[in-house]
């Protein structure tokens, strides 16, 4: 399985490379900027996509904003850079881990003497962000291994591999270190309305490491489950609460028919996707443009005046979750908050 880089540096040009995840499968690109604005941008069209992703988006962010700044006078470098690294925190509200890539980052911008050592340490921070998303969801995906049968088929949601990180992925990391340990996985990934992020990014990454997948549409999987064709679901998280689960919408379904049918729901996510401080009542759920779901590629499929709702996420209470997968090992629901309440 050769490594799949979604979001990464380049030294020699400066800028900020990332695969445009709009344009899969029919199309692979690599797209850069040294801009702010652009990254912004590519956030909200979902080039950049996932959790973990959005995380090191955040931290190149702060980086760009560092390099942009780096002309202004000595005592306004800090109040720009900490005014366009806002707009990056707020491309995207649900997502836990784009505000914490920024914050982290912007900390260590406080111990430079000059905007260039600034531009200097944000750049090392971020890449630091990127390389320990690599190492995180190794050891996540190899806790998670061990929780999945010899030989089983496992339901996915949306896209939560290496395209969703910056190389391996959480729930299709777990996957993929399953299948390396020799066991037979079978995948069932639902195509994810309305933009198919299961359909166009799931299904090519495993195809493209030859891992077992089917399509399916979102409707179809309860049925799945009460015909005994799925063993178990595996789902990544934007955002984990003390008492809830943030993904990608239909999420929840998923959990309800899984409880019903006595089939295992397992959440796979890092530590910084973790919100060690919020309930599901405090997080503003991202909704998303009518066009969406209006159109279906050039075709209008609503009509004109008819309203939607167009969730970006659903809420999972922790309740209905089997186990949480993270780097550090296998959480239980029950345990949650002796987890954040621990240091990691």
């Amino acid at each position: 399985m050769e490594p799949l880089l979604t979001i990464f540096w380049d030294k020699p040009t400066g800028t900020v490379c990332f695969i445009d995840q709009t344009l899969l499968p029919g199309s692979f690109r690599i797209e850069r900027t040294r801009e702010v604005g652009r990254l912004i941008t590519a956030i909200r069209r979902l080039e950049v996509r996932g959790a973990p992703a959005l995380g090191i988006a955040g931290g190149y962010g702060v980086v760009l904003a560092a390099m942009a700044a780096s002309c202004e006078p000595p005592g306004m470098f800090m109040e720009s850079v900490r005014k366009q690294a806002d707009t990056v925190r707020n491309a995207r509200p649900t997502a836990v881990n784009l505000s914490w890539g920024v914050d982290r980052v912007l900390r260590k911008l406080e111990d430079s003497s000059s905007p260039e050592e600034a531009v200097t340490l944000a750049l090392a921070e971020a890449e630091a962000i990127a390389r320990e998303d690599a190492a995180t969801c190794r050891a996540l995906s190899k806790h998670g291994a061990g929780l999945l049968p010899d030989s089983c088929t496992v339901l996915t949601h949306c896209n939560a591999g290496a395209l969703a990180c910056r190389e391996w992925g959480t729930a299709l990391g777990v996957i993929r270190s399953a299948v390396q340990d020799g066991k037979h996985v079978k995948v069932i990934a639902c195509e994810t309305r309305p933009l198919l992020q299961g359909a166009r990014l799931t299904a090519w990454e495993l195809a493209r490491d030859g891992i077992d997948v089917t399509v399916i549409t979102d409707s179809t999987a309860s049925f799945l489950m009460r015909t005994g064709r799925i063993d178990c679901v595996i789902v990544g998280a934007d955002r984990i609460t003390r008492d809830a689960v943030f993904n990608k919408v239909g999420t929840y379904m998923h959990a309800v028919s899984a409880r019903y049918h006595g089939v295992p729901f397992y959440v796979a996510a890092p530590r910084s996707s973790f919100d060690p401080i919020r309930n599901e009542a405090d997080v503003l759920i991202e909704e998303r443009h009518r066009d969406e779901i209006a159109c279906f590629g050039d075709r209008v499929t609503l009509p004109e005046g008819v309203p939607v709702i167009n969730l970006g996420f659903d809420a999972t209470p922790l309740s209905m979750v089997t186990a949480l997968i993270t780097e550090e090992g296998i959480v239980r629901p029950e345990n949650i908050l002796s987890f954040l309440s621990s240091e990691g």
